[in-house]
């Protein structure tokens, strides 16, 4: 555990297998070794792993046993921060079960543009009608982070954003049981525990876990209670074949102590004007897996999600933003009744792939192809009565349970692609591909009319299909580093249900006739490594987003209203660099005092839009510099590190907005935050510390016109923690 660094080395002389053991060096060569490369903590996935192709792909990989990191509150910054360009909606703490990430100033609410994964299947509410993630795998059950952009879309979705697969831990394969535990204590009443079981017996191998987390928040009226599970049984009946099934679930109650107006979060952020918010979100997916190896050169992989999960919200209706109190009414000697709003999902997601090699002149080439089938179902019930109490009762009490909102969604997505990397002497690999979406979205049921007078009827369905290709090439220029570019079609199509969206009469107009939004990813980069000390990846982007959808803000002062519209093509231009040095092996090989080094995780992006009313104006929530840098010190068993991150600020509408009377667009000011954390292990025993945000630096990350607001989302400012840990 020497490193906190990201080691991006294409072609290093060792690499670690899915177990996370470090093997024997691989020849460059085979490149039919499945398995991710890298030195320390972060690598980079080989051309082909897990049934799917690599080759000439930007991507990352995170090995979070190798980092000091807060791994016990999911702290996005000193995990995923290491990959160049990563921000966050840091909205833990104010009513989501989990932060947001995005890419290249793509929106990170709730990691709405990216494609989120456990173990390679989906596990957001619905891929294109909600793609919000409330569930993610805790960082402490996972033992690896895959991150993939650009041109991989291909294979798992036409997102601008690219992939996050979170790789829940392996059972030991060489005893029938073992337990682990993780205590961890710190600021503002946190309690967490983690206990993990895992073994394998003959041809059975299980894993679970069990993580419980109660916090009295950092803010007013922000306590959380929340439970995570899984649960894996794996049979292997040869080795041609296996099978396995998977339960994982979230269980919750969180208090949201609402959001503030620049004047309130000015005088002190940690405030709260909302007492009887409050959120639950009872998650549940259930996953089977197979994998069956026709031969040795052909595979087939299956997996199948079922999602039936939930959201209940009761809360003061936000109409008057945030600086409007919720008192007491006088007249009635109680609080204004609240609002209930559900939401139920259902889907089932089933991808099917095959891999294949085979010779084409002297060369080995690779084959890729699959199918994925979406089914989703979406129920979303709004404008429910409430009750006066202060308490979580989420009870419509609404004659015959009515709601003014009361809409059902589908969504059935068909989509077959194909890839093949085409080896071409021994240095070039080319990489050309094709995926064909068929989608067909429907909603039926009623709203309220925006006067609150009528009814409207709601019985629509629309089917679009959409063919996407991309290309890929890698270039070997010595033994240790390569080239690689890639471009890609990119693809967001509007549901019905974003046409219909949480919140729809309180506080933003959406514009009834939104285009899907089209475009491209390309990337060109140069990676690799200098023998034991030195490792790269820097690499150019550009994005187009064509019919951007953002917030534009109409009117001024009290008239001022909110309307959500295809405002313009956006594009996205800029670098992405990573470097880390080791002081110590550029030296020497071995040193009695320990190592120490260095890493900068850096990112520019000119997001601008190019046409349209708000050509040259910034795109919503893309900060033109991120930039993040590290030091570690590591000796034997014990390693500490210090980060320091830097994000410029961006604008959460259109118009870019700098202020605004309640606080729901503006901009978001640039923000300094510095972490430190520490462990060591001792035998079968770690000890973990650390303090978030040494500074207290006073920011947020995220304004919103709706839920948890509305207003500003304040970010934690400084905690610490301790924790305690052992496998027996």
């Amino acid at each position: 555990m020497k490193y906190i660094i990201p080691i991006i080395a294409i072609l290093t002389g060792a690499w670690v297998s899915a177990d996370g053991q470090k093997k024997d060096s691989v020849a460059l060569k085979e490149v039919s070794v499945k398995g991710y490369l890298t030195i320390t903590g972060m690598g980079h996935m080989n051309e082909v792993h897990d049934g799917i192709i690599y080759s000439g792909q930007k991507n990352e990989v995170l090995i979070t046993d190798s980092m000091d990191a807060n791994t016990a509150q999911d702290n996005p910054r000193q995990v995923m921060g290491r990959v160049p360009g990563s921000n966050y909606s840091e909205t833990e703490g104010s009513g989501f079960p989990s932060n947001g990430i995005g890419f290249r100033g793509l929106n990170p609410t709730q990691s709405i543009e990216t494609n989120t994964r456990q173990n390679g299947y989906n596990i957001a509410g619905d891929i294109y009608g909600y793609p919000e993630s409330y569930y993610l795998t805790p960082l402490e059950a996972t033992e690896r982070i895959e991150v993939i952009r650009g041109a991989l879309a291909l294979q798992f979705g036409p997102q601008f954003g690219g992939v996050v697969n979170y790789i829940v831990r392996k059972a030991p394969e060489d005893k029938p049981f073992e337990f682990t535990t993780e205590e961890t204590g710190g600021s503002y009443g946190l309690m967490n525990t983690f206990n993990s079981v895992g073994g394998t017996w003959k041809k059975w191998n299980y894993y679970a876990f069990v993580k419980a987390e109660y916090q009295e928040g950092y803010r007013q009226n922000s306590q959380m209670e929340q439970a995570t599970g899984f649960a894996r049984v794996e049979y292997k009946a040869n080795d041609h074949f296996k099978a396995g099934l998977e339960y994982s679930m979230l269980r919750n109650l969180l208090h949201m102590p609402g959001g503030l107006d620049d004047a309130q979060f000015n005088q002190n952020p940690d405030q709260s004007y909302r007492s009887r918010n409050w959120l639950v979100t009872p998650w549940n997916i259930v996953a089977l897996t197979a994998e069956y190896k026709l031969s040795d050169k052909t595979m087939f992989t299956l997996k199948s999600a079922l999602n039936v999960s939930s959201r209940s919200i009761v809360w003061r209706n936000e109409d008057g933003g945030p600086e409007t109190p919720d008192t007491i009414s006088p007249a009635t000697n109680s609080y204004i009744p609240r609002e209930v709003e559900h939401e139920y999902f259902k889907s089932s997601t089933t991808e099917l792939r095959m891999l294949t090699t085979y010779a084409l002149g002297d060369r080995e080439q690779t084959l890729a192809a699959g199918v994925r089938f979406f089914d989703g179902w979406m129920k979303r019930q709004e404008g429910g009565l409430g009750s006066t109490d202060i308490g979580p009762d989420f009870t419509n009490y609404n004659a015959n349970n009515a709601y003014d909102n009361d809409l059902d969604f589908t969504t059935v997505n068909v989509a077959p692609f194909v890839e093949n990397t085409f080896h071409v002497g021994e240095r070039l690999s080319v990489t050309p591909g094709f995926r064909f979406e068929y989608i067909r979205s429907a909603a039926t049921g009623h709203v309220l009319d925006s006067t609150g007078s009528y009814d409207i009827n709601v019985n629509e369905s629309k089917p679009r299909s959409i063919a996407l290709a991309g290309i890929a090439f890698q270039y070997k220029t010595t033994r240790t580093t390569n080239i690689y570019a890639n471009l890609t079609q990119a693809y967001t199509p509007i549901s019905y249900s974003f046409l219909y969206p949480m919140g729809l009469d309180v506080d933003a107009r959406i514009d009834p006739n939104l285009k899907d939004i089209t475009g491209y990813n390309a990337d060109l980069g140069y990676r690799g490594h200098l023998k034991s000390y030195f490792t790269f990846d820097v690499s150019g982007f550009y994005m187009a987003h064509n019919h951007n959808i953002a917030i534009e803000t109409q009117g001024a002062g009290a008239a001022t209203t909110y309307f959500e519209t295809n405002v313009g093509d956006a594009q996205h231009i800029g670098v992405e660099a990573y470097g880390e040095l080791n002081v110590v092996k550029l030296f020497t090989k071995h040193s009695r005092f320990g190592t120490v080094s260095f890493f900068n995780s850096f990112a520019y992006d000119d997001a601008k839009y190019v046409n349209g009313l708000y050509n040259g104006n910034r795109a919503e929530y893309a900060p033109a510099v991120i930039d993040r840098f590290g030091i570690t010190y590591a000796y034997k068993r014990f390693s500490t590190t210090f980060l320091y991150s830097y994000t410029a600020k961006s604008f959460s509408d259109a118009n870019n907005t700098v202020l605004s009377p309640d606080a729901e667009v503006g901009v978001i000011p640039a923000y300094t935050v510095m972490d430190w954390s520490a462990t060591a292990k001792i035998k079968h025993y770690n000890i973990k510390a650390g303090v978030n945000n040494l500074s207290d630096s006073r920011y947020f990350t995220f304004r919103t016109v709706e839920y948890p607001g509305p207003g500003i989302i304040p970010s934690i400012g400084r905690t610490f923690y301790v924790g305690f840990g052992g496998t027996f």
